[in-house]
């Protein structure tokens, strides 16, 4: 195992909390990227497949962890995106 790669999801899996509690609380997508999200989404797949066929061990988890949060921000994305609509946001960003 390896404790760089331990540390550095770790790190990144403390942002992801907060992410979500703002996603959830302003209710909106304006200003959010859902393909920065996918792309993320991407990298911790890359990981947990890297894990499961070369180096099985702890660090799996907090891959896993991470996706699943990842995965959260994007559901609240669309539901967000969906309340902009209904509120016609969406339009009023793009013009």
């Amino acid at each position: 195992m390896s404790i760089f790669e331990a540390i550095m999801l770790i790190s990144f899996g403390a942002a992801w909390p907060l992410n979500i509690y703002k996603s959830w609380k302003t209710r909106s997508a304006i200003g959010k990227s859902v393909f920065f999200l996918y792309v993320i989404s991407l990298g911790y797949f890359a990981g947990i497949t890297h894990k499961l066929l070369y180096s099985r061990d702890l660090v799996l988890y907090l891959y896993i962890i991470n996706l699943c949060m990842v995965m959260t921000d994007i559901v609240l994305y669309y539901r967000n995106r969906k309340l902009d609509r209904e509120a016609g946001l969406l339009a009023r960003a793009a013009g």
